[in-house]
């Protein structure tokens, strides 16, 4: 079998995790995580980063500290994966769906816009702009963007939104290490953003994720509450609810292996892309992810549309060839679907319905992804 995409390992990770190992210092403490968290900082330009157990607390943590709770509606895509909204959900906040766009598959920030227009108004609290539902008198709390498959959302537009309205972007930047726009990394545009370092990230920890902030007081209080909001290092006192979200220093390790090979890991997923998208384009009914021109993606996983979505998954796993089907979009999970869905053509499940994603791992072979490409063009042709 071909698999769908797996981390490669082929620095320093074995060095780094024996190293806890022979030392004993394999649980949340050590200097793994720190370095870890200095290599992210650096590479993706971002003033502090905190790493923490997953991308889903990374987002947890972070509308905890952007004041999200049950008085307040926050803004995310109906095509996510459904960590998303599951980190939203923990706060208590209502959540507005959003439709995505037909050609990026990102959120469509115009239908934001409009929404907002028409259902919302805004008052100036203490100088700054707050908007509220008016229909509920719920403050708008946050709205969080996803970088689709590492693509770029519209983020200019989400900035003005997020200046004109005092809405403060949560960026769910989990697949879009290495993603930049103007040499400005996925991530680093909103108040927070986070980075997932799953099994089948672009790098990878086995579990782990990363908040990337500009703010200082943030990143102070991130880091304090996502491990157990332990106020003294020898007494065991703790000044507030915290949570055990503390990434351990064993994975932390193999993280920092991971990162410092990623411009090799990076240049391999953009070659990937480009043979596919060389190969591919013309075949049958294939459509691929568009993504904006001063945007530069990570590549992080193949995936097109097709109208024959459905046979060709089964026939290219039947073949030996790892492919799966984009997400189901939230509206139809039962404990979202009562969610109020925005949407004007409803791409998001006509993506669900002809997505496909198709082996990317970074140490793909030439020869494999030769047969990934003969095998879907034969399924064409037969």
């Amino acid at each position: 079998m071909i698999p769908l995409s797996v981390p490669k390992i082929s620095g320093n990770e074995w060095k780094y995790v024996k190293d806890c190992l022979d030392t004993g210092w394999i649980s949340s403490a050590g200097e793994y995580v720190n370095k870890f968290e200095l290599a992210i900082k650096d590479y993706t330009g971002s003033k502090y980063a905190i790493a923490c157990i997953n991308g889903t607390a990374g987002l947890h943590i972070s509308l905890n500290l952007a004041n999200i709770g049950s008085d307040d509606i926050v803004i995310a895509p109906n095509l996510t994966f459904v960590a998303t909204l599951n980190s939203i959900s923990y706060t208590g906040a209502q959540i507005i769906l959003i439709d995505a766009l037909n050609d990026s598959w990102q959120i469509d920030v115009n239908l934001i816009q409009k929404w907002l227009e028409k259902n919302t108004e805004t008052k100036i609290i203490k100088g700054k702009p707050a908007t509220f539902q008016k229909s509920s008198g719920k403050k708008i709390g946050a709205i969080v963007p996803v970088y689709v498959l590492g693509g770029f959302v519209e983020i200019d537009k989400l900035l003005e939104i997020s200046s004109k309205y005092g809405i403060p972007l949560i960026e769910d930047s989990t697949e879009a290490l290495g993603s930049f726009k103007n040499k400005k990394h996925a991530g680093t545009f909103g108040l927070t953003g986070v980075i997932s370092f799953n099994g089948n990230k672009i790098i990878s920890t086995g579990g782990g994720g990363m908040i990337l902030t500009d703010n200082k007081e943030i990143a102070i209080k991130a880091k304090h509450i996502s491990t157990t909001a332990k106020k003294d290092s020898l007494h065991y006192f703790h000044d507030e609810i915290g949570y055990n979200y503390r990434l351990v220093n064993i994975l932390a390790a193999i993280g920092l292996g991971q990162i410092e090979n990623f411009n090799t890991i990076l240049k391999r997923k953009k070659e990937i892309d480009f043979i596919y998208r060389n190969e591919l384009n013309g075949i049958g009914d294939i459509k691929f992810q568009k993504n904006s021109p001063s945007s530069n993606p990570n590549c992080w996983l193949f995936t097109f549309r097709t109208k024959t979505m459905s046979k060709l998954l089964n026939y290219l796993n039947s073949n030996g060839i790892q492919s799966r089907p984009f997400w189901t979009p939230m509206n139809r999970l039962p404990m979202y679907s009562k969610l109020n869905y925005i949407s004007e053509y409803d791409y998001s499940n006509q993506l669900y319905e002809q997505c496909i994603s198709i082996p990317s791992s970074s140490n793909l072979k030439q020869s494999d992804q030769e047969m990934v490409v003969s095998a879907i063009k034969n399924f064409y042709n037969k």
